[in-house]
């Protein structure tokens, strides 16, 4: 048995040119397959990489703050937007010579210094960046090493800040990565689009290698015959076939690896859907490696020793060059069924519920896409022998696909498997995306941004009126000064805490954002009922927001400092403000109080942009960045997304575009693979005369047929297993048209792989094909 393999194998790299080829071509279909599969074993180490440096880095997950010693240090966060780029940004103020530095940086930034990670100061180092240089004072004075960032394309500064205190910074800490907080429990939504786009995703990529596994067939099956001629038996031929095919796989696995190990390299210069990975990162799991160098050649060996059970090789000839028996459909039709009862049996899920079962999930999809992609070959089949007539290259396709189908139609199964998963997939994300989402209550038809820091003086809102004013592409802003005034005295008995409302010092326009005000001047002040009952009751506002009330502006336990409300004080209907909180307590202008005796008070803002000027936002951060660099800037939506489904929903895209990228290299191989079995044909039929263009045209409608009824077959099965889905989630469908940008995307794949292999194919029908031995 050993003997035989090895001879198969010893076949696979002999035989000429021509052997050498058909090896080559199943080495390369197998090694793009390999890639890709060790790019997913990957995945883990990637995501594990990934959160290990942001745990080593965050400080945002502490309870509470650590005394202050020689080790501690104060931290505010700035991070921003540029061109819709995150930048994190954390000032670093050192209580003593021990405070530690930031995991990647060697020392803490002196005054006036920031590190910056590599691809943020490739920006700033360019005139793209110019805008956010603009926005960040500080000298780049070194860098941040790869065990401080995420990722390599990740845009991250430290920088000294001198002016933070206890009140202004955001904590103090006297080390990085401690008390990291447990993550949230995974939806089972979440976990159910994992496990289907696992499947969706990985399945195209075997059944490329199958399909690789089988290039070269119909020579193969010659030679086989030679074999029973000098005496092999059925058996003999069948072990040496599959060695054959074995060493092909193995070529294509150090192909595959390679491949990987180059590819590796550039991880780092990639980025898909804002995802990207140090090349360390990129290190596939030891165990799903050996699986895969497990699977790829059993894989071969199977699907050629199931090939040769429906040929009959005798010395003569194969049963191939007959009339092929028809194809049975009911085996076909229990993968599907199989597949669908699975998925029936896994029961609904519920959004609330954090846990899914995923082997009768992931077993369901793979057994349902599977019977689906094994339809194909029976449909067309049976759907070529019925077509007659027409044009000559519509006569030439169809007496080819008529002759033997099942080559073009195993080209075209990658297709099939990958647009009926996208179409479930895409119907899985249409239906759950709005539980994903939840209106903000923002209105950004009132503003754009909005501006939030803390607040020190009085002149504060207008300077920052004037300045964000003075921005281009700024049309109008509001500012206020917001702060919390108590009941002077103790508390009472029965009562928690001393009652308390919201005291808010701004310009009339500004006030104008909070209330509706039936008229107003400098020195005019205004009770403000909460918008539509949402705030605190009359009876608790009576305490403190009324005319003629005398309220504490300090807090409790500081030395009390009265303010009395005036008796004119004209009550007036709150509304909410841009960010969507309803404005209630007392709304007071500049005159009417000396806004410096506020305790901790919060400055807050909302700008308007002109959407017609380019990078107006980008404007108004660097002149909110110029007043403090702790202003945060926040753009105001309508909806917000949750981040979890963002990235799952991401990775998945990502991951998608390889998975068509191999898919059309099946394609173009397939193809290349078929013209050489027929290069003798073509050489033949343009010795006769036909021409050129009519070959070319015939090339076509042979890929055309097989992927058009793949695509029939593949919405009908994308959206029966989406319904499926849909029903485990209790969800309706929201979109019926959502197959359209997938058949969209396999018409554009047969039109780039049929203007691949014109040059091929006129290579091919030069006179030489004519030679023979």
């Amino acid at each position: 048995m050993i003997r035989d393999l090895l001879l198969g194998a010893r076949f696979a790299v002999t035989g000429g040119r021509a052997g050498w080829v058909r090896t080559v071509l199943t080495a390369l279909g197998v090694g793009a397959g390999v890639t890709l599969l060790l790019l997913a074993a990957s995945v883990p180490s990637v995501l594990d990489g990934r959160d290990a440096r942001h745990q080593a880095r965050d400080l945002t997950s502490s309870e509470s703050d650590a005394p202050r010693s020689d080790r501690s240090f104060l931290y505010a966060a700035t991070s921003t937007l540029f061109h819709d780029r995150p930048v994190r940004g954390m000032l670093l103020r050192p209580d003593g010579a021990g405070a530690p530095a930031p995991p990647g940086v060697d020392a803490v930034p002196g005054p006036g210094k920031m590190v910056v990670s590599p691809a943020l100061g490739r920006l700033l180092a360019s005139p793209e960046g110019a805008l956010l240089k603009a926005r960040l004072p500080y000298d780049a004075g070194g860098g941040i090493g790869e065990e401080g960032l995420v990722g390599p394309g990740e845009l991250v500064y430290y920088a000294y800040g001198g002016d933070l205190t206890a009140a202004t910074a955001d904590g103090r800490a006297a080390a990085f990565g401690h008390n990291v907080g447990a993550d949230r429990p995974s939806s089972a939504f979440l976990l159910l689009l994992i496990v289907v786009a696992c499947v969706v995703l990985l399945l195209p990529v075997l059944v490329f290698v199958a399909t690789a596994a089988r290039f070269g067939g119909e020579q193969r099956d010659r030679r086989l015959a030679a074999l029973r001629l000098v005496g092999a038996d059925v058996a003999t031929t069948r072990r040496i076939a599959a060695g054959e095919s074995l060493e092909g796989a193995l070529m294509g696995l150090l192909v595959g690896a390679g491949l990987f190990a180059v590819a590796r390299l550039f991880a780092g210069r990639v980025t898909v859907w804002d995802v990207n990975a140090f090349p360390a990162d990129v290190t596939p799991v030891p165990a799903l490696a050996a699986l895969v160098g497990v699977v790829v050649p059993l894989c071969a060996v199977v699907v050629t020793l199931v090939a040769l059970r429906g040929v009959v090789i005798e010395p003569l000839g194969v049963a191939r060059q007959s009339t092929p028996r028809p194809r049975r459909v009911w085996w076909r039709l229990l993968l599907v069924v199989a597949g669908l009862a699975l998925l029936l049996a896994a029961g609904p899920v519920t959004f609330a519920e954090t846990s899914l079962d995923v082997a009768p999930v992931a077993a369901g999809a793979l057994l349902a896409l599977t019977g689906v992609t094994t339809l194909l070959p029976w449909l067309t089949e049976t759907v070529v022998r019925w077509l007659r007539g027409g044009p000559v290259p519509w006569q030439l396709a169809v007496r080819r696909l008529q002759m033997g189908s099942g080559t073009a139609a195993r080209a075209v199964s990658g297709i099939v498997v990958a647009a009926a998963g996208a179409i479930a997939l895409q119907m899985l994300f249409g239906a759950v995306q709005s539980d994903f989402m939840r209106p903000t209550n923002m209105d950004e038809a009132r503003a754009q941004l909005s501006l939030r820091g803390h607040g020190n003086g009085a002149d504060e809102p207008r300077e920052l009126i004037r300045e964000l004013s003075a921005a281009k592409g700024v049309t109008g802003v509001s500012a206020i000064l917001e702060t919390s005034v108590r009941r002077p005295g103790p508390v009472r008995a029965g009562e928690d805490f001393a009652p308390s409302t919201s005291l808010t010092v701004a310009d009339c326009p500004s006030l104008r954002e909070l209330a509706h005000l039936p008229s107003c001047r400098d020195g005019d002040v205004f009770i403000a009922r909460a918008p539509g009952g949402d705030g605190p009751d009359d009876a608790y506002l009576a305490e403190t927001a009324r005319p003629g009330a005398t309220v504490d502006l300090r807090g409790e336990g500081g030395t009390p400092l009265l303010w009395r409300v005036p008796g004119d004080a004209r009550t007036v209907d709150g509304r909410r403000d841009p960010m969507g909180w309803g404005a209630f307590g007392v709304l007071a202008t500049p005159s009417a109080i000396d806004a410096r005796t506020l305790d901790r008070p919060t400055l807050a803002a909302w700008a308007v942009l002109d959407p017609a000027v380019p990078d107006a936002a980008e404007h108004a951060r660097n002149a909110a960045a110029g007043i403090s660099p702790l202003i945060q800037v926040d753009t105001i939506q309508n909806m917000e997304r949750d981040q979890r489904f963002t990235s799952v929903r991401q990775g998945v895209f990502a991951c998608a575009t390889l998975t068509m990228a191999l898919v059309a290299v099946s394609l173009l191989v397939s193809m290349v693979e078929q013209l050489r079995d027929r290069r003798r044909l073509l050489s033949v039929l343009v010795a006769f005369g036909t021409r050129r263009s009519t070959l070319a045209w015939s090339v076509l409608w042979q890929t055309a047929v097989p992927v058009a009824l793949g695509m029939v077959l593949a919405v009908a099965g994308g959206l029966g297993l989406g319904c499926l889905l849909l029903r485990m989630i209790g969800k309706s469908v929201t979109d019926w048209g959502v197959f359209w940008p997938v058949t969209g995307v396999g018409a554009a794949l047969i039109m780039a792989v049929t203007l691949l292999s014109l040059p091929p194919l006129w290579r091919m029908m030069r006179p030489d094909g004519l030679r023979t031995e």
